[in-house]
């Protein structure tokens, strides 16, 4: 035992252990999240045999942990390779290209699965760049840089909405459509306050 934990202490060993265990830790968090979202999901909006769910629950847990471990061992490979090639030292700029490489590589496939992802992943960014000038002390509050956001957000989406609307996703067209285009037209007070039609 003493031996063991002298190896995984040693510092020589300390980027493939890290590796490794960015690849288990990926592969955890991506079952963790997954897994309860498939079953909620599939058996509130899907419809098929039992045993057709159960596989697609597993297919989608699969895909989610494997994508998640595939770029930790991607990004922590490439993070200490290019920390080697630079004198041992980490640059600002090698995180970028990591995520840059794993992120074309592990999630580059247009499938369901690797658009939520990237989708969570983008509005968390695009949040996370709205703050930047308020850390960076080039704006002095949040309710600066906010409210600017959230209407270039809305107008884009309404200008795409009424000018190119099939580029929009289906489900958000769909209630874009149901809210400002269908509410344009009735033929009697049932139908105005009832429906669409």
């Amino acid at each position: 035992m003493d031996t063991i934990t002298q190896l995984i202490l040693d510092p020589k060993y300390h980027d493939i252990l890290s590796i490794v265990k960015g690849f288990r830790n990926g592969i955890v968090y991506g079952a963790k999240v997954r897994f309860p979202h498939a079953l909620v999901m599939t058996f509130l909006f899907k419809s098929g045999p039992l045993k057709d769910k159960i596989r697609g629950i597993f297919r989608a847990t699969k895909q989610h942990a494997t994508n998640l471990g595939t770029f930790a061992v991607i990004y922590k490979t490439l993070m200490a390779i290019q920390r080697k090639l630079n004198g041992d030292q980490k640059a600002d700029y090698h995180p970028f290209i990591a995520g840059l490489v794993g992120g074309y590589y592990v999630f580059g496939e247009n499938n369901n699965i690797n658009m939520q992802i990237i989708l969570y992943l983008f509005s968390r960014v695009v949040m996370a760049m709205v703050k930047l000038p308020v850390k960076r002390e080039v704006v002095d509050a949040p309710q600066h840089t906010y409210p600017i956001f959230a209407a270039v957000v809305w107008g884009a989406a309404m200008w795409l909405f009424n000018k190119d609307a099939d580029t929009l996703q289906p489900s958000l067209r769909a209630s874009m459509q149901y809210i400002y285009k269908d509410s344009d037209s009735w033929n009697s007070l049932r139908t105005l306050v009832w429906h669409n039609k």
